[in-house]
């Protein structure tokens, strides 16, 4: 494909298919750009409202209590007796 870019250079452009990251619509861009909305989208996300971010720190996943266990045995010690089979077909 050859065009005008805005710089006044000829010669051919690169362009690449990409989907809009708003409303998931495909459209062509120019290859190497970081656009990531299509014409019809970019004013409508222009609009939203910036989201607020908390500083980049030292990330922790979440830790909840340690649950307890009432009877624990190794498998050395445990007695398998104490297990009650019961009826069906396996």
């Amino acid at each position: 494909m050859s065009g005008s870019r805005d710089n006044g250079k000829k010669g051919p452009v690169g362009v690449e298919l990409k989907y809009c990251e708003h409303c998931g619509g495909l459209f062509v861009r120019e290859k190497g750009t970081g656009v990531v909305y299509c014409e019809t989208c970019k004013p409508k996300v222009a609009d939203l409202p910036i989201p607020k971010r908390k500083s980049p720190g030292r990330l922790q996943l979440p830790v909840g209590r340690r649950a307890e266990v009432e009877k624990y045995c190794a498998e050395q010690d445990c007695d398998t007796n104490d297990l009650e089979a019961v009826g069906g077909v396996a």
